[in-house]
């Protein structure tokens, strides 16, 4: 059985490493290079690194930067950004790169799914869906950092990046982008028993607890935050923290509250 994975995911825009709240109004917190190097240090499950400019400006991939992230990285890293082709794909894992995320183009061309899986594997082809409550119940997914509508169903777009060869899913909330103010349960809980594929929430997470109570809920494999791994404290002060090895096996079997 797959161990909980516990992954900080960073947002790049013009090279540096930013924070945005409901996908908007990014805000420079840092360089991206000293993240990197800090969650090595704090023995990080994995790393999550997304350029958020490159596919809203149909830019290439930053392959120059992408290769900088990974000559340092020492944990599991997953890129995503501008990627198009199987081609781009292959040079990106070349650099040592172990996943890559799709999303726009998984959207608009569901074949890339099954073309980049069938050369270089489904368990590092990751499909990431931005999903925002629909005014009158239920949800929707968004490409183009949340600005373009598709009218499709996260649950039935999950179901089908599936069947097509995607190894992880990750579903991200549009609404709590940013907020701090914990995971949506009702997303979480529409798709988690859709799908066998391992799945990773992002989107919320203001402390400890609720990535635990994710955890233990409901068997996430992947629990995902930004804001929360970034800032600290009710100011927001830029200081990149992650839980160390006794409290992330708490919070992954349950016992965390009995730390305190």
């Amino acid at each position: 059985m797959l161990r909980p994975r516990i992954i900080p995911c960073l947002l790049v825009s013009n090279k540096g490493l930013v924070k945005t709240v409901n996908f908007k109004d990014p805000k420079y917190v840092g360089d991206p290079i000293n993240a990197v190097r800090i969650f090595n240090e704090k023995e990080a499950d994995e790393l999550m690194i997304i350029d958020i400019d490159a596919s809203r400006l149909n830019k290439e991939p930053d392959i120059k930067s992408i290769e900088y992230w990974a000559s340092e990285c020492r944990m599991p890293l997953c890129y995503g950004g501008g990627i198009k082709t199987v081609e781009q794909a292959q040079t990106i894992f070349s650099l040592g790169v172990e996943k890559i995320a799709i999303s726009s183009s998984a959207i608009n061309d569901p074949t890339l799914i099954t073309r980049i899986a069938d050369r270089v594997g489904k368990q590092s082809v990751v499909v990431v869906f931005d999903v925002k409550r629909k005014m009158f119940g239920g949800y929707e997914v968004f490409t183009l950092n949340g600005k373009k509508p598709t009218g499709k169903n996260p649950v039935e777009l999950a179901i089908q990046a599936v069947k097509l060869g995607a190894g992880e899913i990750v579903i991200n909330s549009i609404d709590l982008d940013g907020t701090m103010k914990g995971y949506d349960i009702g997303l979480v809980k529409s798709i988690r028993d859709k799908i066998r594929t391992p799945l990773t929430i992002l989107g919320g997470a203001g402390k400890l607890e609720d990535i635990g109570e994710l955890i233990n809920n409901f068997g996430i494999i992947g629990s995902s935050a930004g804001s929360l791994f970034v800032f600290k404290g009710v100011y927001k002060a830029v200081l990149i923290n992650y839980p160390n090895p006794e409290i992330k096996d708490a919070l992954i079997d349950g016992s965390f509250k009995s730390l305190f």
